[in-house]
């Protein structure tokens, strides 16, 4: 199958309308499969970090952050009584993303799609410029590939970070079956840590990378659900294009 086919031409032929294949189906399928996958985890692992919320940073017996909430809150939201509720849907939804992960990464390298992804020499140069452009401080935007600077980076983190949210979580699971593991995270306490933060950053992630769906408009949208995304191209001029 060919990656461009022609929708139509202008009549004063000087723009054609192509429709270009950007995503295939399996990325896609990934895609929308994460989006509730994460949504349910959060806010079941939410419920288990709620009925123990002893976490906090700082020496002795000074705290420099805390992440107790006021009981008015559990109260109002109904989660002093979630512990089994969040375990039961994240330990269930966990392996769908640990699969769904693993099939992606898989996907990747055998398609050698990795080289659309990995970020290169260049990737964090052009992620400085794609801020810069979104922030208005720019005109130009930074050369576009299938994925620029910044989005290979972001992309690229979140399959680490899919990896080591896997790693941490057996880690809290299993912490005396899988004790070195736990070790690797020095210990119980700090693989509760990085999960927690992990997890901070999915919804971080989620944030931004809605704001730039939205920003990039419709056809950006469209292409992550069928897998195309029409393009101008400049026509020849002289008669005798098709």
């Amino acid at each position: 199958m060919r990656a461009e086919r022609l929708l139509f031409k202008f009549a004063d032929r000087t723009v054609m309308k192509l429709l270009v294949n950007k995503h295939p189906l399996i990325v896609r399928w990934n895609h929308w499969i994460n989006f509730p996958v994460l949504a349910v985890m959060v806010w079941s692992g939410l419920l288990i970090y709620w009925a123990n919320d002893i976490f906090r940073i700082g020496i002795g017996r000074f705290t420099l952050l805390s992440m107790k909430l006021p009981d008015s809150i559990y109260d109002k939201l109904h989660l002093s009584h979630g512990l089994a509720t969040g375990m039961a849907w994240h330990f269930a939804f966990a392996w769908i993303f640990a699969v769904n992960g693993i099939i992606y990464v898989l996907y990747t390298i055998i398609s050698w799609e990795w080289r659309h992804l990995w970020p290169d020499r260049h990737s964090f140069r052009d992620a400085i410029d794609v801020i810069r452009h979104d922030l208005g401080l720019i005109k130009t935007a930074p050369p576009q590939e299938k994925y620029n600077g910044a989005q290979r980076i972001a992309y690229s983190a979140i399959v680490v970070m899919g990896l080591g949210s896997i790693l941490t979580g057996l880690a809290i699971y299993k912490p005396v079956q899988l004790g070195w593991l736990t070790a690797l995270f020095f210990g119980y306490a700090g693989a509760r840590f990085l999960h927690f933060w992990l997890t901070m950053g999915y919804v971080a992630f989620f944030i931004v990378h809605i704001a730039q769906v939205a920003r990039a408009g419709w056809g950006n949208f469209r292409g992550m659900i069928t897998g195309y995304e029409v393009a101008d191209r400049p026509a020849a001029t002289d008669g005798g294009g098709t």
